[in-house]
């Protein structure tokens, strides 16, 4: 008997942000990618809602009543990002010292 061929890409695990930031429906995640000059930092933001069958989507539109929490999200995604790095500028330095 043949065995299915699975699809690698179903397999994989899925990458997941470093840090969630949510103010109501708005949301920052926070995406580590590492490279050879040490880690680098994105945010993606998104608006989550449900339709009227209960199920969950998320958009990157924004409505006017949206973009004050909006604004309130980037900044606390950009302090978060700017502590993350500072820490693995710390971390780079003890490294450094240590060899």
């Amino acid at each position: 008997m043949a065995k299915k061929q699975s699809n690698l890409k179903s397999e994989a695990p899925k990458a997941q942000p470093v840090e969630e930031i949510r103010i109501g429906a708005v949301k920052a995640a926070i995406w580590r990618n590492d490279a050879e000059n040490g880690a680098r930092f994105n945010v993606t933001l998104q608006r989550i809602y449900r339709t009227e069958d209960g199920q969950w989507h998320s958009t990157a539109s924004f409505g006017p009543g949206d973009l004050l929490v909006l604004m309130k999200v980037a900044d606390a995604a950009h302090t978060r990002v700017m502590q993350l790095i500072g820490e693995q500028r710390e971390l780079q330095r003890q490294a450094q010292t240590a060899a």
